[in-house]
């Protein structure tokens, strides 16, 4: 039964990425917004269902752990592990906005959760407070575009039609493709889940790893799929589009429908957190050189994905070699990485300096 359920959601899943994103790209075309803004609203928004239904029915059953390590590993595995593989397929388009706007926002939105769960817990009012402050960002994001700020519109192909038969076959393609998705989703955690908690794998460990991967399906089937359809914006902005969902969404609506708040474990606080953070900081400085990700730069998205789970294995059975190996991260392979990405930074400034002299322009 859980072998069938696992292939039945895998099937789902393939299904309702490819109905999602042929149906979100027509729209696209034909009402004139970007595949970027179209990525960041109704594909971000279709692909954190399953991080809110996992964690608005873990809140209700009392396991805050597994609520709060799904949304904070979600996050994680979209950016390390999604656009890893999607820009490992082919180097991945970021357009402006994003690095002035959406991943700024992003990194905002984590360090304030960090701040706000210093204490513990994340109470009703801070829930509240990161629920209208979605509210805001879809706002000036649906502002911007409008204003032209959501990158260039796709030029519509001559073959699409855009009456309103037309649009409402393409909702439907939508409404379908996202329904496929949280389906496929709900089975293969049911599936994974139960094999994980036979291992006797704690409840955190299970939603950072486990429940994180299965509810982040939806966004590696829709990535994927958009990349290897030339939709490379559309990738990029739903991974991005769904971290800031899954802390003002899913996290916000989680907070609020548990009748204390929701608790957050010392373990998360001290470790989870902050590397969620850092990965959201890493994101600027990749994709500001080049206003591209590299191929060799989702490879290191991917390694450091992987050294992320062996901690968090390693951690979890109380290895020895866990402080050696937490040693060997913290002292060269961090730092290492820090500098690398200054330097990237300061490589493509000067590039584009010389750029601009040479043109006669001013410097970006």
């Amino acid at each position: 039964m859980t072998l069938l359920l696992f292939l039945g959601g895998l099937a789902a899943l393939l299904g309702g990425a490819e109905m999602l994103v042929r149906g979100a790209s027509r729209l696209a075309a034909a009402t004139g917004l970007s595949p970027l803004v179209i990525g960041l609203t109704v594909v971000a928004f279709g692909t954190s269902t399953p991080e809110l239904a996992v964690g608005i029915g873990a809140a209700r059953d009392g396991v805050a752990d597994l609520a709060v390590g799904n949304v904070v590993g979600s996050n994680i595995t979209n950016v390390l592990l999604i656009l890893g593989m999607s820009a490992a397929i082919a180097p991945l388009v970021v357009a402006r906005r994003l690095i002035w706007m959406d991943v700024p926002v992003m990194i905002l939105c984590s360090v304030a959760v960090m701040g706000l769960t210093a204490d513990g817990r994340l109470s009703r009012l801070e829930g509240g407070a990161l629920f209208l402050a979605c509210l805001g960002y879809l706002g000036l994001l649906l502002r911007t575009a409008k204003r032209g700020g959501g990158g260039e519109p796709p030029d519509a192909p001559a073959h699409v039609p855009h009456g309103l038969a037309s649009r409402a076959l393409d909702l439907a393609l939508v409404a379908a493709g996202l329904a496929l998705l949280v389906l496929g989703a709900d089975w293969l955690v049911e599936a994974a889940t139960s094999v994980a908690a036979a291992m006797g794998v704690s409840q955190l460990v299970i939603g950072l790893t486990v429940v994180a991967v299965g509810t982040s399906l939806p966004e590696i089937a829709t990535s994927l799929l958009a990349v290897l359809r030339g939709e490379r914006e559309m990738a990029v902005g739903n991974v991005i589009g769904s971290n800031v969902l899954n802390l003002l969404l899913v996290l916000a609506l989680t907070a609020l429908v548990s009748p204390q708040g929701l608790a957050v474990g010392a373990a998360v606080i001290r470790f989870d957190l902050p590397v969620m953070t850092a990965v959201a900081l890493a994101c600027l400085p990749i994709f500001y050189t080049g206003h591209c990700i590299r191929r060799w730069e989702g490879a290191v998205f991917l390694a450091y994905y992987a050294a992320y789970v062996a901690y968090l294995l390693l951690d979890a059975a109380g290895h020895d070699a866990l402080p050696a190996y937490s040693a060997i991260m913290m002292r060269f392979v961090v730092p290492l990485t820090a500098l690398t990405l200054v330097m990237l930074v300061l490589r493509a400034r000067h590039y584009r300096r010389a750029r601009a002299s040479q043109s006669g322009g001013g410097t970006e």
